[in-house]
């Protein structure tokens, strides 16, 4: 489990095809604290480690991963987020985030709004039901606020901070970035419409 607060940027050194699996090799100073079979979320997506030497360190991805996530189109050097699975006693400052990638969003529109930037990202239209403003989102990893919400498009609001500490800051209009909806509102789905269908009140009791 994750929270989309990113630790650090590390930098995609190595892309390479092995079979059926994609071997990737990544430097960041995080790497030294990292154990083989360790998980680290990359870009929002969660790997294993399979590899550590010095500042680097290796995952490998297969077929489900690379086609619904934008890691097949990764090539080095590219910057990518990096964060470690939260503690048992840590504080979760940012949201519930699994590292499982629900989509691939594009980004449309980016311009600057204050001290910020606003941008405005494409709707996945078989996700846009959990995109609801005020809800949470993560984008490449990074745990958001959705400011607004329509059928086609949903906004985020930057602050410095996020652009000065994530790769957000230096995405650009086209670019493709992973998503993953907030978990608790899947859940939610699934227990209502499982307690609708039972069609009883005895039934939606021995849910809630």
């Amino acid at each position: 489990m994750f929270t989309g607060l990113i630790e650090t940027m590390g930098t995609l050194l190595s892309w390479q095809t092995r079979g059926r699996v994609v071997r990737l090799g990544i430097r960041t100073p995080l790497a030294r604290d990292l154990a083989i079979g360790s998980s680290i979320a990359i870009d929002g997506v969660c790997q294993t480690v399979v590899h550590t030497a010095g500042d680097t360190f290796d995952v490998e991805a297969t077929g489900e991963t690379l086609k619904r996530t934008t890691l097949a189109s990764w090539r080095g050097p590219r910057a990518v987020n990096l964060e470690r699975p939260l503690r048992a006693d840590g504080r979760l400052d940012g949201h519930l985030v699994t590292g499982h990638v629900d989509g691939i969003v594009r980004l449309m529109d980016r311009r600057m709004e204050s001290a910020g930037v606003w941008c405005v990202f494409s709707q996945c239209p078989d996700l846009r039901r959990y995109v609801a403003p005020q809800g949470s989102v993560a984008l490449d990893g990074v745990s958001l606020t959705v400011a607004t919400a329509s059928e086609g498009s949903f906004s985020v609001s930057l602050i410095p901070h996020t652009l000065g500490q994530s790769t957000l800051g230096a995405r650009r209009p086209g670019d493709y970035l992973n998503l993953e909806v907030d978990l608790v509102a899947r859940y939610v789905e699934r227990l209502i419409a499982r307690a609708s269908g039972l069609g009883s009140q005895e039934g939606m009791n021995e849910w809630f």
